[in-house]
């Protein structure tokens, strides 16, 4: 039994260590994840919008409802172009999550730069809770990206065998 005051025992360093790679690689996969919500209710936004209906949910892209809307008035052909460039704006956006989840910052970083840059089109549409949704949303990738870092870092200093489980 250790007493009050001695240094902690290298399986106690290492147990701490287990549990705070535990707990980084949860908020990475919580950020990452945020790119799968991004995609899937922007198709979700895209079939609803192409079937005629006018109501959408905040998470999803701008971009594609811009799409959405022109492909309203442009025929047939005009929503077979919609459907194709929602579906290539989702794939990008579940290639970020896919990525960010095997801890590739470089997809954290330009995930969150094209979902901000979606956000100005919110933002000159004076959609304030759409703003404020893509503002948090960022926020949570970042944290993502934030514990990805975080796990590199720890990693470094944990033995081979436990950075590998």
């Amino acid at each position: 039994m250790a007493g009050f005051g001695t240094a902690p025992t290298q399986d106690t360093v290492l147990a701490a260590q287990i549990q705070q790679k535990l707990v980084l690689q949860s908020q990475m996969k919580g950020g990452a994840s945020w790119f799968y919500w991004i995609a899937g209710l922007s198709i979700i936004n895209s079939v609803i919008a192409l079937s005629g209906s006018d109501w959408h949910f905040i998470a999803g892209l701008g971009i594609t409802e811009i799409v959405d809307y022109i492909a309203k008035g442009a025929g047939n052909g005009g929503m077979i172009v919609a459907v194709m460039l929602d579906a290539f704006a989702a794939g990008m956006f579940v290639l970020f999550g896919v990525f960010s989840n095997k801890r590739q910052t470089w997809a954290f970083i330009i995930g969150m730069t094209f979902y901000g840059l979606d956000a100005l089109i919110w933002i000159l549409g004076q959609f304030w809770l759409g703003i404020a949704f893509h503002v948090y949303v960022l926020y949570r990738i970042y944290l993502g990206m934030k514990a990805a870092n975080q796990l590199g870092e720890l990693e470094k200093t944990m033995p081979p065998t436990i950075v590998a489980g």
